[in-house]
């Protein structure tokens, strides 16, 4: 049975933020603060307190992992009264015997090789097994959990902490109206924001027309050419290649003011009105006002990702990125659904 104490504590935890969310699902117009007379909305006082959206996305994940070990724990429990067994022999039986047999001496000895360490072969190989025992259960049991849970309809309706961003003078690729956005603040010279382009591109092409891309300039002071690889993509946008030059300053990492230039040419741009638009710096004031934006949301580094309004913390990888889309589609499936209904 589960632990009486986990589950209060979850219920508890449920109870605020669903108290919160209703607050949200009326706008954010609760009353939270009079001066003078004159309220102060939740959404209006959280547009100028941009620390509380980090404190709230550090909450929500909580949360989030509390539901997940939540579910696990359920389904695994649901499995084992079918089979009339407890949970730890459930495990026995779909986990440890699916487990393969130990390494072989030649695999456990390449292992070796690759560890920097000090000790002998002979003295450090039974903690490798161990290690690697440990790393096929918890693959296993994470692949079996995962079994159940595609049995159970689970649908998990604590939603995340949300903020407003203006996309005023912001590109954006994708069909008008898509039902999920994803707003990126990135900058053009940061290496991860280089490796996670590619996965964004995936991410394009995969939903199509069901969610659009809006990308903001968050230049770092570090990087001494990212300013004017940001101006260069708008002055290739005010010839209508915002985006074909956009991909090629990721795909090529070729960012000196010669090569941005040389950039427009093979796009063929007008070389001339480019070159005017990058030396006057016609576009560094829309590349400011981004930066400004993402210094007032508190940003702690690039890329920053924010799929309708929600924040995602942390080390953004494609799963992520496609497991928070996916959750957007299909709370917007069940919002029309429900506006059907009424």
């Amino acid at each position: 049975m589960f632990r009486t104490g986990f589950i209060a504590l979850l219920l508890s935890t449920l109870c605020l933020s669903f108290a919160a969310d209703k607050s949200a699902a009326a706008g954010g117009a609760a009353v939270v603060l009079e001066i003078d007379g004159v309220p102060v909305t939740a959404a209006e006082f959280e547009q100028k307190q941009p620390a509380l959206l980090q404190a709230r996305n550090t909450f929500y994940e909580t949360q989030r992992k509390a539901l997940d070990q939540f579910v696990d724990d359920y389904v695994l429990e649901r499995q084992a009264k079918k089979e009339k067994i407890s949970v730890t022999e459930l495990l026995k039986r779909h986990v440890e015997s699916k487990v393969e047999a130990e390494p072989s001496e030649e695999v456990l000895k390449v292992y070796f090789e690759g560890v920097d360490t000090g000790e002998s072969f002979e003295s450090a190989k039974p903690k490798i097994l161990d290690y690697i025992k440990q790393r096929r259960l918890a693959k296993a049991k994470t692949a079996y959990i995962q079994s159940l849970r595609s049995q159970a309809k689970v649908n998990v309706r604590l939603d995340a902490p949300r903020v407003q961003l203006s996309l005023d003078g912001t590109p954006i690729l994708g069909a008008k109206g898509a039902p999920v956005t994803v707003v990126e603040f990135a900058d053009y010279e940061c290496p991860y924001c280089q490796f996670i382009h590619p996965h964004v591109s995936k991410l394009k092409t995969e939903f199509g027309d069901k969610v659009a891309f809006a990308f903001k300039d968050l230049p770092l002071p570090s990087h001494a050419n990212s300013q004017k690889a940001a101006e260069a993509a708008h002055c290739a946008g005010a010839q209508g290649k915002y985006w074909e030059y956009h991909d090629q300053l990721f795909d090529k990492k070729e960012l000196s003011v010669s090569s941005l230039k040389q950039s427009a040419r093979s796009l063929k741009l007008n070389g001339e009105a480019f070159d005017k638009c990058l030396d006057t710096g016609a576009e560094s004031a829309r590349v400011r006002a981004s930066y400004d934006q993402a210094q007032a949301l508190l940003l702690p580094g690039t890329p920053a990702f924010f799929v309708n309004g929600r924040f995602l913390s942390g080390a953004v990888t494609y799963d992520i990125l496609r497991k928070a889309v996916e959750e957007e589609l299909e709370r917007s499936s069940m919002s029309a659904v429900s506006v059907a209904a009424k």
